[in-house]
């Protein structure tokens, strides 16, 4: 008979692998949706919130107000705008990197969401006013404020990235492997089964 490999930390469980081709093709799907999406939800507001006040939703709890943003959020970096797409290129470059390895579902949503996000703003920034690499990103969701006082004034990319990084950091604490794997829950010496042995 072949003994089982011993119970321990640091061990990894099989299970819940997808071909990487099928991770990668959700990843790129889910990356094209969040930026398709991204990019019609900017040009609705542009069309239709163009010279107008914040429109009111849901008795004040959401506002529509079109801002063209230089920075992140709050307009933090506004002086230096050109930096933001060299982040964004190191975040697509590093989601390459993880596709080589990428075998689970969940993370190929959780990357998708990231990648389509920050390739939606990166496109404000590459081809938008003032000008290539310096373009300003279109927001158009204010919470509980007309002018981003509570929170930041945000789009659909931003939405996506969040919900991308929230994703991220759930299958990281769960133990959820990119390759698929899973981790092993530490067993305590003292809660290990005894052996049995066979009866004669």
């Amino acid at each position: 008979m072949t003994a089982a490999p011993p119970a321990g930390s640091g061990t990894v469980e099989s299970g819940g692998r997808t071909p990487r081709r099928k991770a990668v093709g959700i990843l790129l799907g889910v990356a094209v949706v969040a930026l398709l999406a991204d990019l019609a939800t900017k040009q609705l507001a542009l069309n239709t919130l163009s010279g107008r006040g914040p429109l009111s939703l849901l008795g004040g709890a959401v506002y529509l107000t079109l801002t063209r943003n230089s920075g992140a959020a709050w307009s933090i970096g506004s002086d230096h705008t050109w930096v933001f797409p060299l982040i964004t290129i190191g975040v697509v470059g590093w989601i390459a990197w993880m596709a080589l390895r990428l075998r689970s579902l969940p993370w190929a949503v959780s990357l998708g969401l990231v990648l389509g996000g920050a390739l939606g703003n990166l496109t404000d920034r590459i081809f938008r006013a003032p000008g290539h690499f310096v373009g300003h990103v279109v927001d158009m969701v204010s919470l509980f404020d007309p002018y981003g006082q509570v929170w930041p004034v945000f789009n659909l990319a931003d939405s996506s990235l969040v919900c991308g990084v929230l994703l991220a950091i759930f299958l990281e604490l769960t133990g959820r492997q990119r390759d698929g794997s899973r981790a092993a829950a530490e067993q305590p010496a003292g809660d290990a089964p005894a052996d049995r042995r066979e009866a004669a």
